[in-house]
């Protein structure tokens, strides 16, 4: 979770100072820290960042190798097929 601090006295002093009701600007300064509060328990922190990368790059990693595997397989049929034909030619010709 990240943390922040939100100065609830300074802000609503602001308010007051700039002419706002004493009692608004006390409510909004707790409606606003709330606000705060609530939604900043959603965002994502560098280590949830780094906890991610990690597992996409394993899962990367696995996938890269199984693609490696399934071209070597390929690779080796096609050069089967390849000797087949040329074996074949040789002794059609």
């Amino acid at each position: 979770m990240v943390a922040i601090t939100f100065d609830t006295l300074k802000y609503a002093n602001r308010l007051k100072a700039a002419g706002a009701d004493s009692r608004i600007a006390e409510a909004e300064a707790e409606a606003l820290a709330e606000v705060f509060e609530l939604n900043l328990k959603e965002v994502a922190t560098r280590e949830d960042l780094k906890q991610m990368e990690e597992r996409l790059n394993e899962k990367m990693d696995t996938r890269f190798i199984q693609l490696e595997q399934r071209m070597i397989i390929k690779l080796g049929g096609l050069m089967v097929i390849a000797i087949g034909v040329v074996a074949t030619l040789v002794k059609i010709l």
